[in-house]
């Protein structure tokens, strides 16, 4: 902790936020699909907005390309799962339809891996919590279609 600047800082809080948000959504996405995920589940697409301002302060203030990519990434995943699951309104969880599924997983991990792998840069029990909070995500992701 000592050694962490703002910026890590900035990321540690906004990667920590970001898995918690998908936490408590995958929690809550199959139980409150009515009055939950299809009324208010695109507000964690719209977390892209804040994640780019979080990835351009981050690459204005230095920090290497590992730790502002993640929000960059985000935005693609968030537009591509927005327009399928809300403007397009695709049912393509269950039954799974593979060319919307493939190209919306790799976004999604791709996003999600560049906020966990740089945190192991900063201090090396922040990886294995965020590890703990993925595996937590990935459980409640997969038992909520």
């Amino acid at each position: 902790m000592a050694g962490w600047d703002k910026l890590d800082t900035l990321f540690i809080v906004w990667a920590f936020f970001f898995q918690l948000s998908l936490i408590v959504h995958f929690a809550l996405r199959k139980r409150y699909f009515d009055s939950y995920t299809l009324k208010y589940g695109w507000i964690l697409y719209a977390l892209c907005i804040p994640a780019m301002i979080v990835s351009v302060i981050l690459l204005v203030g230095g920090k290497s390309w590992s730790f502002w990519l993640g929000g960059f990434l985000f935005i693609p995943y968030a537009c591509y799962g927005y327009y399928v699951d809300y403007i397009k309104q695709i049912s393509w969880r269950n039954p799974p339809v593979v060319k919307i599924m493939l190209p919306y997983v790799m976004l999604y991990l791709a996003t999600v891996t560049f906020y966990w792998w740089p945190l192991a840069l900063i201090d090396r029990p922040l990886w294995y919590i965020y590890a703990g909070a993925f595996v937590v995500s990935t459980i409640l992701n997969v038992t909520s279609h």
